[in-house]
């Protein structure tokens, strides 16, 4: 009788403790810590988005929808004005300047761990350039690494451009990489079928976006580590070139674009949208899985928006009000959207006007997480954690190391930033008299477009802010430039500076003349090119570089493949090029072309190259050479791939 009784005292109690124990798991799994969605968009400029009040083109509900769910950031900086140096930063939490890598040549076949100083340099340089580094070292404790010693299951997703495998994220503290590619930008493009060599698209969507892909394994990541705390790293493939999109989407902003309107590029827009759809799909599937509110998410930009690459015609976006753009030392190239959501500690549908970096991210998450670093790590970022409770941030000033000159827009030569409050300083490397420094100082508070330069104004602030730059570069160990003993001042051309290189030049008044070129017998000049009629051919004379011409069918010619037979005499020099330009794709793109081998030996030859349309055909257009020289085309005609005449060209 006591046994019985015994037992069933013993039932009762583990029927009541049963449910207590059930309770209790939940309560488990919200003490544990947070996950760490850190999202990072490719050229992605500050007026790319509607956070700002800067553009009625580009739509992005969803980056709009995760701002409120926390902080926008008005003034954050990317690392550098440009893609791999900034993610090395995000990474090891050291600038630029220390790491070394400075320009984004991680891709390229050489391996270089310690940035160097060049040998020599142009006659018309006065400074001698750096190498930099073009493997993020494996020596460095990255951010994955730690959060990884931490418990935490790491994966990365998309755009790595630090080096391929001994380099990749799979050794650089990441359980998961893919398509865990090294190249600058996706492998081939967005819209399927791409190239990656181990990363297909779903055979049930031919024409599956890379986005939208990479979204859905970044999901499948966060269901198989609901139950642990993980590290999702999506860093973005978008907006980077290539530059190709959803034609249904281009088609969309194509009929939006305001030809007044400086943001009025319909492949740009769709490209954005397709972007934000896959923030969208991160932040419905937090939901669903029920783990929002135990992540905190940060959304940024390597660098800013691209001004100078040419996309229907027109530069891929604005950055305005900010000057310049991606490759720039200018507000345009640094000044990125950015947004941190940790719920329950930062407030929904804050703003902070805090100058943030992108080497602040990781100090910050360790403090938020309660991680210490390892022992012997030091950061050249801070923790924003008192901007994200709304307090202020203790620093002496942010840098920017950017020891290049690529000749885009609004270009200067090799030079280092500091802000300070709402003043900048840039140093212009030995570009002044008898090999000194040259500078830049601007007042962003009351000119946010760097137009006016206060340097002679006021040396004072010059030389202070100047001792902050040369504090900084001597804490990093960074290797500077150097003045040039080769100098010639005979070849300086000081009048240069911020004149784009010729492919990268879009004036108004080139625009004019290219909508003025008169077409002759149906056919656009283009480039170099210039156009006339005699004897029934078409002759095309050209100064060299890029001479094409452009033809538009008055109705589409259908989609099947057809063949483009050309007889011409050339006297130039260079391979020819075929390109179409189809319904839903109004332009005419590299990956919609054919390429063949010209003879310039002044005697006639026939040539035929296969266009291979996926919907309706709509226009033409021919780079008969590279060089400079005459070519007579006599004849001219579209065929079906049996030969059948669909179209036929006269040049009387």
């Amino acid at each position: 009788m006591n046994r019985l009784l015994l037992w069933s005292l013993s039932f009762v109690v583990l029927c009541f403790l049963a449910p207590v124990a059930e309770a209790a798991e939940p309560a488990s799994n919200q003490q544990r810590r947070p996950n760490v969605l850190f999202i990072l968009a490719d050229d992605l400029g500050w007026s790319d988005t509607s956070l700002y009040g800067t553009t009625n083109f580009y739509q992005t509900p969803h980056i709009q929808r995760l701002a409120e769910r926390g902080m926008t950031f008005t003034r954050a900086y990317s690392a550098s004005p440009l893609c791999s140096p900034t993610r090395a930063s995000i990474l090891t939490g050291l600038s630029p300047a220390r790491h070394g890598i400075t320009s984004p040549t991680c891709h390229l076949p050489v391996v270089r761990l310690t940035a160097e100083l060049r040998a020599r340099a142009p006659a018309q340089q006065k400074a001698i350039l750096p190498d930099p580094v073009t493997r993020l070292a494996p020596t460095y404790t990255t951010l994955a690494e730690t959060l990884k010693a931490a418990g935490y299951a790491t994966g990365h997703f998309g755009k790595w451009h630090l080096g391929a495998s001994p380099y990749s994220a799979l050794e650089h503290g990441f359980d998961v990489d893919v398509p865990h590619w090294h190249g600058p930008g996706p492998a081939g493009s967005y819209v399927a079928p791409w190239k990656f060599p181990d990363f297909d698209h779903d055979p049930t969507i031919p024409d599956q976006h890379l986005e939208d892909r990479m979204a859905q394994e970044a999901v499948k990541f966060m269901q198989e580590h609901r139950d642990e705390p993980f590290f999702l790293n999506y860093w973005m493939f978008s907006v980077h070139a290539p530059f190709d999109a959803k034609k249904s989407l281009i088609k969309k902003y194509g009929d939006l674009v305001d030809p007044k309107d400086e943001q009025r590029c319909p492949t740009y827009a769709a490209m954005i949208e397709s972007m934000d759809d896959a923030v969208g799909t991160l932040l419905g599937e937090l939901d669903r899985l029920g783990i929002a509110d135990n992540t905190i998410i940060i959304f940024a930009s390597d660098n800013g928006g691209n001004c100078y690459s040419v996309v229907d015609g027109e530069w891929p976006t604005s950055n305005r009000p900010l000057r310049g753009g991606k490759a720039t030392m200018y507000e345009g190239g640094v000044r990125t959207p950015a947004i941190v959501v940790w719920p329950g500690h930062v407030s929904a549908s804050s703003k902070s006007d805090a100058v943030i970096q992108s080497m602040d991210y990781y100090p910050t998450l360790l403090e938020m997480l309660e991680i210490k670093p390892a022992p012997d790590q030091a950061f050249d970022g801070v923790s924003i954690l008192p901007a994200l409770e709304g307090k202020r941030i203790e620093r002496d000033g942010i840098f920017t190391y950017f020891p290049h000159s690529p000749p885009v827009p609004d270009w200067i030569s090799a030079s280092v930033s500091v802000h300070q409050g709402d003043w900048k300083l840039i140093r212009i490397f030995h570009e002044g008299e008898n090999g000194r420094h040259r500078y830049k100082l601007l007042h962003l508070g009351t000119d946010i477009g760097e137009r006016d330069d206060l340097s002679q104004k006021h040396p004072d602030k010059v030389r202070q802010l100047d001792k902050l730059i040369e504090d900084h570069l001597a804490s990093t160990q960074a290797v500077t430039p150097q003045p040039n003993p080769g100098f010639d001042p005979k070849q300086y051309h000081p009048e240069r500076e911020g004149i784009p290189a010729s492919k990268f030049q879009r004036t108004p008044t080139a625009e004019k003349a290219k909508r003025a070129a008169k077409d002759v017998a149906g056919w656009t000049p283009g480039g170099t090119a210039s156009l006339a009629v005699a004897k029934g051919s078409l002759v095309v004379d050209s100064t060299g570089r890029d001479p094409h011409l452009s033809f538009s069918f008055p109705k589409g010619m259908g989609s099947a493949p057809l063949k483009l037979h050309i007889t011409m005499v050339s006297d130039s020099s260079g391979g020819g090029q075929v390109f179409w330009r189809e319904k839903g794709a109004n332009f005419f793109k590299a990956d919609r072309s054919q390429v063949f081998d010209v003879k310039h030996d002044g005697q006639a030859h026939a040539y035929s190259t296969t266009l291979k349309p996926t919907s309706p055909l709509l226009g033409i257009r021919i780079d008969p050479s590279r060089g400079s020289g005459k070519t007579i085309i006599t004849q001219l005609r579209l065929t079906d791939e049996e030969d059948t005449l669909i179209y036929k060209w006269s040049f009387q």
